[in-house]
């Protein structure tokens, strides 16, 4: 069925006479192209290998030449079809890729490198990060219709380590013993939508509404990916902005550039993982009064109560054995921190106050995919991934293909 399948799709494709537009053509600013020859390709579809005839045209004042076909069929500068593509792509966002082209055989017949596999994930990926870049300048623009109002968006930002090869960390400070960075900051984000409550009052995420974005880079165009994020979104016709982070400065930095005026929240769980530092600095392995200590933490905590926090961990400080270098690193986290953890105040708003859902997107945008043992990646590779996976977890596949078919 394949063969005949295939042969049907040559046919097909080369009805057009190679897509001969005349003797001559205009292309870009006026450049007269004139047609040469025809050309032919050998192109691997899904129904598999097949030969395109394509008319090719050349300018001489610039000794460029182009086949107007290849654009139609979205096949310039590849031997594959978008279809193709398309596959090994998607298998590359998810699986090694090694695995991933004995998968296309195993499943498709598709007969690829490894290599190439990686090489076409790549190239997909750095087109699916100019039309997020596309849909970005979009959103910014007065012509585009507001989306519906929602009564809350919430934005939440984190960062973890990437494996990079050597070349991607050089002169870069690390935590290992040889003081040398082994992997890179990939900065991820999520945005989403809460318009209704659980049975108990508790605020429910809206189903399907959560979109990712990140990458390797800067906390500046970290933060300028962020807000065109929420301004795809519909940020400005939200009621509510909040902002969850785990109270790193750089995050809080983003928000008062990029989202001036939000209700900004460090992640419960985070904050609580703090008071434990102290805990187990001064309590050491006596658990009973480990426990006792931390549950009055968590209490004061969940009230709001930060400022006796503060006092209970200065106390600490001041008895013998007590770590001071960990007190007064904390202190000052709370200190810092503590109008971002009224969480009592935040409840009775009906706001989430932990990042859970970006905790996950951590684990599965970037860990599943990039921080398997044995990998190091190039930047550029990493990112490109990373921005095929922050669209197929967006629900922006579909979007993406129809974009380059209507490119």
């Amino acid at each position: 069925m394949h063969g005949i399948g295939r042969s049907m799709l040559e046919m097909l494709v080369n009805a057009d006479d190679g897509g001969y537009r005349g003797r001559t053509i205009f292309r870009g600013n006026d450049h007269q192209y004139e047609f040469i020859e025809y050309r032919r390709k050998k192109l691997l579809t899904v129904l598999g290998p097949v030969t395109v005839k394509r008319a090719y045209y050349y300018e001489r004042a610039h000794q460029t030449g182009y086949c107007p076909k290849d654009r139609d069929l979205d096949i310039e500068g590849t031997s594959y079809s978008s279809g193709v593509r398309r596959m090994m792509s998607k298998v590359g966002a998810y699986r090694s890729f090694g695995l991933g082209h004995a998968d296309l055989y195993e499943l498709a017949d598709i007969r690829v490198s490894a290599k190439e596999v990686e090489r076409i994930s790549q190239m997909t990926g750095s087109q699916v990060e100019a039309f997020h870049s596309a849909e970005a300048t979009a959103s910014l623009s007065d012509t585009i219709v507001p989306l519906t109002p929602v009564p809350r968006m919430y934005v939440c930002m984190d960062g973890t380590g990437v494996p990079v090869v050597k070349k991607e960390t050089a002169g870069r400070k690390g935590k290992g013993k040889d003081g040398e960075a082994k992997t890179r900051e990939a900065k991820l984000g999520c945005v989403f939508t809460q318009t209704g409550f659980d049975g108990k009052g508790r605020p429910i995420r809206d189903d399907a509404s959560t979109s990712y974005a990140g990458a390797i880079e800067t906390a500046e165009v970290f933060g300028r990916r962020m807000y065109q994020e929420a301004m795809r979104r519909g940020m400005n016709s939200a009621g509510e902005v909040i902002v969850i982070g785990d109270g790193a400065p750089w995050i809080w930095n983003i928000v008062d550039e990029q989202f001036y005026g939000a209700t900004q929240i460090v992640d419960l769980y985070h904050a609580r993982e703090h008071y434990w530092n102290v805990a187990r600095a001064w309590f050491g392995q006596n658990n009973a009064r480990v426990h006792q200590w931390t549950e009055d933490r968590r209490r004061e905590l969940d009230d709001g109560n930060v400022e006796d926090i503060i006092i209970a961990i200065r106390q600490c400080s001041t008895l013998s054995g007590c770590d001071k270098a960990i007190c007064k690193r904390e202190i000052g986290y709370f200190a810092k921190n503590k109008n971002r953890m009224r969480y009592a105040d935040f409840r009775r708003r009906g706001l989430f106050v932990g990042s859970g859902v970006l905790e996950a997107g951590c684990r599965t945008v970037i860990g599943q995919r990039l921080k398997h043992s044995g990998m190091h990646w190039t930047v550029k590779g990493a990112n490109s991934i990373i921005a095929l996976r922050c669209n197929i977890m967006s629900n922006r596949w579909e979007d993406f293909w129809e974009y380059r078919a209507a490119a």
